[in-house]
Parts: structure tokens; C-alpha cells; sequence
């Protein structure tokens, strides 16, 4: 076999994402871009702030030597110093330059962190429903994957995670605002879940780390405040990029933040940094680390994001679907009205609706809308969700 039996198992299996995106590439060539309707990637459309602009023109426009050379592995040190300085200004904790990693973008965060703590066999939980890139990031450093369930509200089931730790728990991962449901945990859900995980480390005599995927941090709506994973629990690490924030996809830039006192951090650090160069980032972008330094705090205009989600939630909600209304991010994540999700999405592919199923984020029955798209796409695929539902019978 030309390639790995690993890698062809897994090309397989690859992402519905990426499957039902490539998909809408073909059915756009046949009847025209114009008309069909693609929720499928979670492609931000929203162009990057005036500051970022401003920014940028400064950086290029320096005569400051070795602009364009390597950058050490962690990051430019006037990079890591702006993020330590927000990161205390954000937490009131004591962050030091040595705690930030400066990395190619939150997936180049997640391999590089679970490079340096996992020993193969190792396991990480992950919650269903789950960013499916996640079960690669594990797999790619020998660690063992073990999905939990979440409530019918996405929030995290305790008994059942209380069940799920056992002593080769190496990490647990949380998402929020989460990738595929919009959902955003709060204070007293993180404050329980560090007391859990705090209790688990003492009965096993050994760390576990709490992951934080934050790249949707800014993008919350109504008033939410996503709780500061720092301030509950000790092995807390936040990875997180710019990806979504500032609108910079492209980009691939983003940073580890270890917390203040977490333990064994020279160790972990030294890891960090080995794991950048040994999986071959060698290091962030380095003009986009000298941007980005400047610019923590700000973001797009989220109120765009909360305009689209009102006008998808109400559209759908009156045509019948039933869903969990999002928080943050830009994601919505309905049931199906019947339980085979991969059928339900087939029926919305006739109208020119792309969407993704549930049953690859691990959770059967449901769709993800990805609703990062322009106001006029979700207008006029509305109608075409509201054939569907009364195929099946669904009533607003």
C-alpha cells in the first residue's frame, strides 16, 4: 500500500465538514455559486477590524532588522510580553512572558500541548458533541480518546465525566463558546468541573490538565461573559487563535497561555517549546506575532454574528425545528425529525442546502449550521429549510 494503513483508516473516516464542503464545490460548479446555500465550513466572512489594518502597515512599514527571519520557537518576545500583560489585565493573575506560546493557529496550539503531556495510551476526554478535529489531535500523539456525553442542553453531565476519569486521564478538553452548538459554560459549571478535576488529581497522585479551546471567546451574545477557566482550577492551559476574533482564518495564528503556578511549569514549558520545532511549525508567523501583540481585546463586529443567528433561529423556529438557541460562537445545532442525520442532510442537499451532520461531531439525529455566511444566504435558504420540515412534518 502506497500510503499508511493509519492514515487511509482515517481518510475514511475524514471529516463530514470538509466531505459536505468539497461537495458543495461540485454542486456549485453544476447549478452556479449563486445558488446554493453553504452552511457547511466555519468560515468567517467577517473582514478583519480597521485596527488590524492599521496595525499591520505599521509592522511591514518598520526597518527593524530581521523582520522576516525565524522568530524564536515560543515567540517573538514582544509578542508573548503584550499577551502576558492582557492575560493579567484579564485575570489578575501574575502572567510572565514564559507563559505564552505563541503558535500556527489553536490546531497548532492542541498538537504541540498534547505532544508535550501525553505518554502513548494516555487518555483525553473530549465532550459530545465534539469539534471533530479533536479525535485526530489525540490520535496524532498516541493518546486514547474518550468521548463523554453532554445534557440536552450541551452542558456537562457530572456523573457521567465523574465515571469517565480514570487514572490514565491525562487532560480533559472543553469548548466553549462550543463548536458544533453554541453553547457557553457557565461560572458554576467550570468552578464544579475544577473542584471535580482538583479531587481526581489528588485520588490518582498525578496532574490532569484542563485544555480550554477559546477561539470563540469574544463572540458571545445577549450580555454572556464566558467564566475565566484560570480562576477555577490550577492545571488549567487556554489555547486559543485569532482565527475567529479578528477574523484572521488565514492567517494560522494563535497562543498557549499556561496558568500562573501550574505545576511543573518549567518542564511543561521546555516541552511546549520542544514540541513546536519537533512537529515542524518551528514557529508562528512572525509578522502576524507582531501584529496580533497589539491588538488582544479587540474583535469584529460580534453584533453581526448575533443579527444572523436571530434571523436562523427565528426562521427555523418557525418552520418547526427544535433547538438549544446559541450563546456564542456561530454555530446552531438542531435535532432531525427523523433519527438518521446523514438522510435529513441528503434531503436539504436537493434543495441546495448544505449542511453537516451531527453523527460527525459524535452526536446522531442533529445538524450544524454554520451561519457565518451573508444575511442574504440565510434569507433565501429559509424557504428551502422550510420545504424540508414539512416533508417531515414538522409545525412551527
Amino acid at each position: 500500500m502506497t500510503v499508511s494503513s493509519k492514515v487511509a483508516t482515517s481518510m475514511k473516516k475524514s471529516s463530514w465538514i470538509r466531505r459536505m464542503f468539497e461537495e458543495g464545490e461540485e454542486l456549485k460548479r453544476e447549478v452556479g455559486a449563486e445558488n446554493v446555500f453553504d452552511f457547511s465550513l466555519g468560515n468567517p466572512m467577517m473582514e478583519p477590524p480597521l485596527a488590524f489594518k492599521q496595525r499591520l502597515a505599521e509592522v511591514v512599514k518598520q526597518q527593524t532588522p530581521g523582520l522576516f527571519r525565524y522568530a524564536p520557537s515560543d515567540g517573538v518576545i514582544e509578542a508573548r510580553a503584550g499577551i502576558a500583560e492582557f492575560r493579567s489585565k484579564e485575570t489578575g493573575l501574575d502572567f510572565e512572558p514564559e507563559h505564552i506560546v505563541l503558535t500556527c493557529g489553536a490546531a497548532g496550539g492542541y498538537n504541540v500541548a498534547l505532544k508535550a503531556i501525553l505518554d502513548p495510551g494516555d487518555e483525553v476526554i473530549i465532550f459530545v458533541p465534539y469539534f471533530v478535529e479533536y479525535l485526530s489531535y489525540i490520535d496524532n500523539h498516541g493518546g486514547i480518546r474518550v468521548p463523554v456525553e453532554t445534557d440536552e442542553n450541551f452542558g456537562i453531565d457530572f456523573e457521567k465525566l465523574e465515571a469517565a476519569i480514570t487514572v490514565r486521564t491525562k487532560a480533559v478538553i472543553i469548548n466553549s463558546p462550543n463548536n458544533p452548538t453554541g453553547r457557553v459554560y457557565d461560572e458554576e459549571m467550570i468552578r464544579k468541573l475544577g473542584g471535580l478535576l482538583t479531587a481526581k488529581e489528588k485520588e490518582f497522585g498525578h496532574e490532569i490538565y484542563l485544555l480550554a479551546d477559546e477561539p470563540y471567546k469574544a463572540i458571545v451574545y445577549n450580555g454572556k461573559r464566558p467564566p475565566q477557566v484560570f480562576d477555577h482550577y490550577n492545571n488549567s492551559i487556554v489555547i486559543t487563535s485569532h482565527s475567529k476574533d479578528l477574523g484572521l482564518p488565514g492567517e494560522r495564528i494563535g497562543h498557549i497561555a499556561m496558568r500562573p503556578g501550574i505545576d511543573e511549569f518549567a518542564e511543561l514549558r521546555k516541552a511546549m517549546v520542544f514540541a513546536t520545532y519537533a512537529l515542524g511549525f518551528v514557529s508562528a508567523p512572525g509578522i502576524m506575532q507582531r501584529v496580533i501583540a497589539a491588538l488582544q481585546g479587540v474583535s469584529i463586529d460580534v453584533d453581526a454574528y448575533r443579527r444572523k443567528r436571530d434571523m436562523l433561529c427565528d426562521g427555523l423556529a418557525k418552520a418547526g425545528y427544535k433547538f438549544y438557541r446559541p450563546e456564542g460562537a456561530f454555530y446552531l445545532f438542531p435535532k432531525t425529525p427523523i433519527p438518521d442525520d446523514v438522510a435529513f442532510v441528503r434531503e436539504l442537499v436537493k434543495e441546495y442546502v448544505l449542511t453537516v451532520p451531527g453523527s460527525g461531531f459524535g452526536r446522531a439525529g442533529h445538524i450544524r449550521i454554520s451561519y457565518c455566511v451573508e444575511d442574504n444566504t440565510i434569507a433565501r435558504a429559509l424557504p428551502a429549510f422550510e420545504r424540508v420540515a414539512k416533508k417531515y412534518g414538522l409545525k412551527g
